[in-house]
């Protein structure tokens, strides 16, 4: 595979605004192991290869046990994911392939138990963000791992 076009080089700015909105959100109130497990269920749901493994690789980095990862396609199966971090899967999934009826009072309600107001405003500006960003990649076809040492993934030793 090879990137069809560099996007960071074709509108820098927006590429910096873009930027600087996705750091805002990694210091708002989600921690940070939830945040890694957003961008890591959405950029699966939208075969996204260059944020799956930048994530997966940040993800290490941050701590994250390596089955944990390997679960996070099933995590609904899975008993390694807390109540709180089920809720932000679920989440993740129902805003990143929003159903032909929107979101249900149900999910609503499971995912308010789990977050508060702000709290799931700010979760759901994260998923907005990878999303953003997967659907940038996705289109551009940017190459899996070609980005880890500007951003020090290669400290993740994945590669």
């Amino acid at each position: 595979m090879s990137a069809r076009l560099d996007y960071q080089q074709q509108s820098p700015e927006l590429f910096k605004k873009f930027v600087a909105f996705s750091q805002a959100i990694k210091t708002a109130g989600i921690e940070q192991p939830i945040h890694d497990l957003v961008n890591i269920r959405a950029s699966q749901l939208n075969g996204c290869g260059f944020c799956l493994d930048m994530h997966i690789k940040e993800a290490t980095i941050h701590g994250e046990r390596p089955l944990r990862l390997h679960h996070i396609a099933i995590w609904r199966e899975s008993t390694l994911f807390s109540p709180r971090e089920r809720a932000a899967l679920a989440w993740t999934e129902v805003l990143t392939r929003i159903p032909e009826h929107g979101v249900s009072d149900e999910l609503y309600g499971r995912v308010r138990e789990q977050f508060s107001e702000k709290e799931l405003s700010d979760l759901t500006y994260a998923v907005m963000a990878i999303n953003g960003w997967n659907r940038a990649n996705v289109a551009f076809q940017t190459v899996p791992g070609s980005s880890d040492k500007a951003f020090g993934l290669d400290k993740a030793n994945l590669s």
